[in-house]
């Protein structure tokens, strides 16, 4: 079991860092936006991973358990976040954007559904 505990924090640490660092990039060069740009595009793109990530597991069984772990559980896992995600509609609301956070919401679970689907037809196609 330590083995699978080391393998799953070396995924959440890159995905993890993967995040901090489009964060970053999207406050950076999309601050103009009051839309939280960077927890839905890391959240989208994860959403998009672990589609296509469970379909080459369902369709090819092409990840090992080892595999599986580090990808899916460690990185997927560090990379997107539900936990900032709510914060975000929590301070979006506090803040009086009822609007943006119905949108956010929305769309982040729309999106992320299509991208899960779309991650899955992609992984049908290799």
């Amino acid at each position: 079991m330590f083995k699978e505990f080391l393998i799953v924090g070396a995924g959440s640490f890159m995905g993890g860092g993967l995040r901090y660092i489009t964060s970053r990039l999207c406050a950076l060069y999309l601050h103009w936006l009051t839309f939280p740009t960077g927890t839905f595009i890391v959240n989208i793109l994860g959403c998009l991973l672990i589609g296509l990530l469970s379909g080459l597991q369902c369709t090819q069984h092409a990840l090992s358990d080892t595999t599986k772990l580090l990808l899916v559980t460690g990185f997927c896992g560090g990379f997107t976040t539900f936990s900032t995600f709510m914060n975000e509609n929590t301070t979006l609301v506090k803040d009086g954007n009822i609007t943006t956070m119905a949108l956010y919401t929305a769309l982040s679970v729309v999106v992320g559904f299509v991208c899960v689907i779309l991650g899955n037809y992609i992984s049908k196609q290799i």
